[in-house]
């Protein structure tokens, strides 16, 4: 039987409360240049600051499931923010930071187990969905506020560019969550509008849609088409192609080959 939530249910945890820590002394370091290797500070500024974003993604299905009728959200830690209570910490937390230091794309995390049978109507299972990519959305709005706010006098080039890259990584992250491939967000929303017969068809293939998507994206004209509408999107938000990867040469600091961008 389902207890009632508790305070400790929902207080955020330590792990938590130290990831965002890291990240505010991180961006500080980068921000003040008190940090004797400028890219390393932006390497943890901005994989902590990805770190929080997954954590609030998470989140985000948790308390609207939550609201939707699932108290079981609360029992099993997700409302926390601990990225250690997750199904797969592997896929929420661990794969989205490789693949960040790998290849600077925003990996979609996502590891909450809602139970579905306890929740009520169409739209709510939706909604459930949907609100993970949103509050990546909302991320990128908030990482982006400066340059789309034209606020940007002051801010040391280095944090410009470290924001830039975040909001890069946010804007992949809810553009390949919103696919409508099955073991994907997209398809979550879509999912409780579709026939039983049909969701019986696809349930086997959703542990391998997000492989497959990434199959897909090897596929030279999908790839430059795929960073073209992100480009797209990032000027919309007020960043240039310039400003977020230089953010990213920044962040892979160990690379002797990338140039870096510390001007203007």
């Amino acid at each position: 039987m389902t207890t009632a939530l508790t305070r400790s249910d929902r207080r955020p945890s330590p792990v938590f409360l130290g990831i965002a820590a890291v990240t505010a002394a991180a961006g500080w370091a980068t921000w003040t240049g008190f940090a004797a290797n400028t890219g390393l500070a932006v390497f943890l500024f901005v994989t902590g600051a990805w770190v929080v974003s997954l954590c609030l993604h998470e989140y985000a299905h948790a308390r609207t499931a939550l609201h939707s009728g699932d108290i079981s959200v609360g029992a099993k830690g997700y409302l926390t923010l601990n990225p250690l209570k997750y199904t797969h910490a592997l896929l929420s937390i661990v794969l989205p930071v490789v693949f960040v230091i790998m290849g600077g794309i925003g990996l979609p995390g996502g590891a909450v187990f809602i139970e579905r049978s306890r929740i009520r109507g169409r739209w709510r299972h939706s909604l459930i969905s949907a609100v993970g990519p949103l509050a990546n959305v909302a991320f990128a709005v908030v990482c982006t506020a400066p340059f789309w706010l034209d606020a940007l006098a002051g801010v040391p080039p280095a944090f410009r560019y470290a924001l830039a890259f975040l909001a890069l990584l946010q804007v992949t992250a809810a553009l390949l969550n919103f696919l409508p491939v099955p073991g994907l967000d997209g398809y979550g929303v879509i999912e409780p509008w579709l026939s039983r017969k049909v969701r019986r068809q696809v349930e086997p293939f959703a542990p391998f849609g997000l492989l497959a998507v990434f199959a897909v994206l090897w596929i030279p004209e999908v790839n430059i088409a795929f960073f073209d509408a992100i480009d797209v999107l990032l000027r919309v938000l007020g960043i240039e192609e310039p400003a977020a990867y230089c953010g990213q040469n920044l962040y892979r600091f160990w690379r002797a080959d990338s140039p870096v961008c510390v001007s203007g």
